[in-house]
């Protein structure tokens, strides 16, 4: 509970479905295991066989291995670790002889599982069928959350997906069961509410197909964000490849209270470190405060990690984690996290490579936008900024849940301010939507009344999916180019995300600051110090809110939405149509030529930010994330050419004719002339979406040439066979024009560390030389000389 704060909580007397228990027979422990007895801990491991997850009951957590690695490199490394290092570190493939440094080395790391959401692992499964392997080498799982478009209400969406995408679903499950994977169909939920609930734990290693995957960092998990083919490569039994993390350190002290919520400690960060500060490195929160923060706050904190361009966030093991686990039907993973507390926390003394510190005593509610998730305000100033900025302080529409906020305490926590305005005679001036996060999450809510206040107040309970958050809104109330203001308790606000109108203001804060901010109709709205007027004429002020973290009852589970993949699935096809317009099986990209690149020509020259959305953008465009050939018609058509200051018109080079960027590469690639975009800082920040990378190598790229690269978007690239530089002097930048052609050398003899050579050709006949840098390591180099890493793993499997 926090102090202040007036309390929300079920009342309702129905009866509950109880979550079937997650618990194993304990077995004797086997003497002709021969198993070195580390500590009493790790006989209690082998005696117990603590599973993963109630839905694998044959695959088990190895402590005992974690506890083993972490010694091999503490022993080498002769100081106190971090908890991000001991997680890292501890999954090592070969921890006695792996290279550490932080920032420099790449570590061959073995992850515990893989998760992919529907829209990425459509790719990501076409690829593994294409490795000609049989099964998943690892515990793997499909969800279904982003192609489901909020339209009229959650059962009516849901329908109306299941038949607008039943070849795509079909695809997934007979995928899934084919291959050994689990399915999550449609209507279960977003792909990090149902890790949180069934996969993560304290000290797994998982990676996602989604750039929110690090939202398990809040269950003490390292969970982070990867391309598809990333994927394939854990999948396929591959050790997985990371460069050594930096390690931010976040020192909370205080505790929460009042209308400070855990979202606005990320948003706090974020404004802090901005959109590129984390690159590179892990986030670790510590101190303190962290206790007075929930397990699904801790959650919240992580999932928006991923704005400030960190490989992943993550939180100490303690009492709130083990309240969330054993109420999840979880407490046999608590038992066994207790037993190996020590490597589940940082070693005191440990070295961060930065450190932040924030009082949450002294911290105050935050709302951060319009149009990226670092630009900071406190909710007291930003109608003030808003006035001065002339962004619109009508609130059109408050929209809360998403996977960052739609956990139980946050669903409660918007109730409670809700319930205060109905007690008034008051409803949204705002129109009011509400995601719940999974089904779990939506049957718990209905029964407990939280879903009837908020629905009373003036709210649509939208279906059990990604929904406005990644663009899946079909919005009537505007027309596009309509200059407006929204409100979200979402993750991220780049320009048209939402609603792929340009015009949208999008604002991210906490849900209960939503609720409040769309009862109040305004921006101008400050909770903490400003009056609302009743239906009785009265004016009254909102309590702070407060609500359980998790139900008093157990968890209603609501329907069950998981498809097991069978035992034996020998019989199993998996069809993909030729005439297919939403699937397309994938051909091998060409191998290089063993020549340097001559006379690129210029593509596209990118002004300012170019995220993911801007290179291939979702929302209409998720229905051909499994067909490579048509989501291609998408490419770079959100990026402003600098040489017109317009999205989606570039010149040809050949007929001198302005067109559409995707058209443009199109002619190119079918006259043989290679290309080359120009970008500029963080390019590729946003989404974990690998189209953004298969793309420009599927319409004839051959070198994206930055001032710099988001993580994940840059590996993307590497993996598919596209060399990813950036500028050594980043002023280099302005010498390039659109209308120069740029020779690549020095690829014969293409080394980690050594810069290759840039000769820009400008029409005039001059030339220029500049340097451009690379981070490929020598794996990756093999990618780029096979023509991709699919294209490499093939070839090693044929030797």
């Amino acid at each position: 509970m926090r102090s202040g704060s007036r309390h929300f909580h079920a009342t309702s007397s129905l009866s509950v479905h109880k979550m079937a228990p997650y618990s194993l027979l304990v077995t004797r422990l086997q003497k002709a295991l021969g198993v070195r007895q580390y500590h009493v801990a790790s006989v209690l491991c082998q005696r117990a066989k603590v599973a993963m997850s109630h839905f694998e009951p044959h695959e088990y957590i190895r402590y005992d291995l974690l506890e083993k690695n972490i010694d091999i490199v503490r022993k080498r490394l002769n100081r106190p670790l971090t908890l991000s290092e001991k997680i890292v570190y501890g999954h090592l493939d070969d921890p006695a002889k792996q290279e550490i440094e932080r920032g420099k080395t790449y570590l061959r790391l073995r992850p515990d599982r893989v998760a992919m959401q529907d829209a990425t692992a459509q790719m990501a499964m076409l690829q593994f069928i294409s490795s000609g392997l049989p099964k998943v080498a690892v515990p793997s799982t499909i969800h279904c959350d982003h192609l489901i478009e909020a339209q009229l209400g959650g059962e009516k969406d849901l329908r109306r997906a299941k038949d607008i995408n039943q070849e795509v679903y079909n695809f997934l499950a007979t995928a899934g069961a084919k291959y050994g994977v689990g399915f999550w169909r449609p209507g279960s939920g977003i792909i990090h509410q149902i890790i949180l609930e069934n996969y993560a734990y304290p000290g797994v290693l998982l990676i996602g197909t989604d750039s929110h995957t690090p939202n398990g960092g809040g269950l003490g998990g390292i969970c982070i964000g990867v391309g598809g083919a990333d994927a394939v490569d854990v999948m396929a039994g591959i050790p997985w490849e990371l460069k050594c993390p930096k390690v931010i350190g976040v020192k909370l002290t205080g505790s929460l209270s009042g209308w400070t919520s855990p979202k606005d400690v990320i948003l706090k960060v974020a404004g802090i470190l901005t959109v590129k500060g984390g690159t590179g490195a892990i986030v670790e929160y510590h101190g303190p405060g962290v206790d007075s923060i929930s397990c699904t706050g801790m959650a919240t904190i992580c999932n928006m990690g991923a704005e400030i361009g960190a490989t992943t966030s993550v939180f100490p093991y303690n009492h709130r984690m083990k309240k969330y686990l054993s109420k999840t039907g979880r407490e046999d993973i608590a038992k066994l996290a207790d037993e190996y507390k020590d490597h589940l926390v940082p070693d005191p003394g440990c070295h961060y490579d930065q450190l932040i510190e924030i009082n949450l005593n002294e911290l105050k509610p935050h709302i951060n936008g319009p149009f990226t998730p670092d630009l900071a305000h406190p909710v007291a100033e930003v109608g003030t900024v808003a006035e001065k900025e002339g962004w619109p302080l009508d609130i059109r529409v408050g929209l809360i849940g998403s996977c960052t906020n739609s956990s139980y305490e946050d669903m409660g926590r918007s109730a409670a301010v809700a319930k205060q305005a109905l007690a008034h005679g008051l409803k949204c001036k705002s129109q009011f939507t509400i995601t719940p996060g999974s089904e779990q999450i939506r049957a718990t809510i209905e029964r407990d009344g939280y879903a009837q206040v908020l629905r009373e107040v003036g709210g649509i309970v939208l279906a059990n999916a990604c929904g406005p958050c990644i663009g899946q809104w079909d919005r009537k109330d505007i027309k596009k180019g309509e200059k407006n203001t929204i409100v979200t308790s979402y993750n991220r606000n780049f320009t048209g995300r939402n609603d792929a109108n340009p015009e949208t203001h999008a604002f991210v804060t906490s849900p209960e600051i939503v609720t409040a901010l769309a009862i109040a109709g305004t921006l101008k709205f400050n909770p903490e110090t400003d009056f609302l007027t009743g239906k009785d004429g009265k004016k009254f002020k909102l309590e702070a809110p407060d609500a359980d973290e998790l139900p008093r009852a157990e968890f209603d589970p609501g329907q069950d939405t998981y498809q097991h993949p069978p035992k034996d699935s020998s019989g199993q096809r998996v069809d993909v149509s030729p005439t297919s317009q939403r699937l397309q099986l994938l051909e091998p990209f060409d191998k290089w030529d063993g020549k340097d690149l001559e006379d690129l020509q210029i593509l596209i020259k990118v002004k300012g930010k170019c995220t993911t959305d801007h290179i291939s953008a979702a929302g209409p465009w998720l229905k051909f994330r499994g067909h490579l050939d048509n989501i291609s018609n998408n490419l770079l058509i959100g990026a402003i050419n600098i040489e017109n200051g317009k999205a989606n018109s570039v010149r040809n080079a050949v007929t001198q004719e302005f067109g559409p960027v995707p058209d443009t590469a199109r002619y190119y690639k079918k006259h043989g002339i290679r290309w080359v975009v120009i970008g500029d800082e963080n390019y590729g920040e946003g989404s974990s979406r690998e189209h953004a990378a298969l793309e420009p190598r599927h319409l004839g790229g051959r070198a994206i040439i930055t001032k710099s690269f988001a993580r994940i978007h840059e590996t993307n690239l590497k993996k598919q066979g596209l060399l990813p530089l950036t500028f050594a002097d980043p002023a280099d930048y302005n010498k390039i024009h659109p209308v120069d052609k740029l020779t690549i050398q020095g690829l014969q003899d293409f080394t980690p560390g050594k810069p290759l050579k840039c000769i820009i050709k400008h029409p005039n006949g001059t030339q220029e030389t500049i340097l451009l840098n690379h981070t490929f390591n020598e794996t990756q180099i093999e990618w780029f000389r096979a023509g991709s890493a699919l294209n490499r793993m093939k070839e090693l499997q044929q030797h």
